[in-house]
């Protein structure tokens, strides 16, 4: 069976969601690289962007339960709890990308083929509450508990019926759903902490990514693989 260890190894993109040792796990290639505060020592990046600014505390908790099975914390560093990745996906919600406000979102509306993508008026804030809300209740059909107090086996099973489009849902269908979700947990790993998420840039330090460095000039023509302590925007803009 593939692990999480195996996809970070890899090189270029991984495409598509699998079940795999104990998460819906996905990577993006290059090497892994363990990373706990013992091994490096540099200084926290302040938390200013943990607040809510979409969800709900209870939506939260779903998210982020979810996140986690997708993105797990495994030998290779911190999962997507750890990362803070549930507030990257609030964020962004709470924005354009939530809103839809760059989207073209007026009728009539067709299904569309597979390669065409979402067809509907449903904005992503929509499709997201009505995404936990499926999680919600089939969480309870199952297992009588909210999905962010079952097991991880149990919420993994759940998931794995969303990406399948198994589960019925309001106006969407339940892998587009999943597909969202998957996607903003991967952004929510690598994207600059300035976002909200990759807390302490963890999410680099696993790919050995120098983040936003001024220049390479120093190092541009050495032969060997030269390990940078990564530099997110946010540092930057206090320099």
């Amino acid at each position: 069976m593939v692990t999480r260890r195996e996809f970070l190894k890899g090189a270029g993109i991984a495409i598509g969601g699998m079940a795999l040792g104990g998460g819906i796990v996905a990577g993006i290639g290059s090497m892994a690289h363990p990373s706990t505060k013992e091994k490096h020592h540099f200084k926290e990046l302040p938390e200013y962007n943990k607040a809510l600014m979409f969800f709900t505390p209870t939506e939260h908790a779903v998210i982020e339960a979810a996140a986690e099975r997708i993105f797990p914390k495994d030998e290779n560093g911190p999962g997507a709890k750890e990362l803070l990745v549930s507030y990257y996906i609030d964020h962004q919600l709470a924005g354009a990308w939530g809103n839809g406000s760059k989207e073209y979102t007026q009728g009539p509306f067709y299904a569309g083929e597979l390669t065409q993508g979402y067809q509907g008026h449903l904005n992503k804030q929509q499709i997201f509450r009505i995404g936990i809300e499926g999680l919600e209740n089939e969480a309870k059909k199952r297992f009588n508990k909210s999905f962010a107090n079952l097991e991880g086996e149990q919420q993994d099973e759940i998931l794995k019926a969303f990406e399948n489009g198994e589960v019925e849902i309001k106006g969407v269908s339940s892998s587009y759903f999943f597909s969202l979700l998957r996607t903003a947990t991967l952004e929510g790993v690598y994207a600059d902490p300035l976002y909200g998420g990759n807390r302490n840039m963890e999410g680099w330090r696993m790919k050995k990514f120098p983040g936003h460095q001024m220049s390479y000039a120093d190092i541009i023509e050495k032969d060997e693989f030269v390990v940078i302590e990564p530099q997110s925007l946010h540092s930057q803009h206090h320099k």
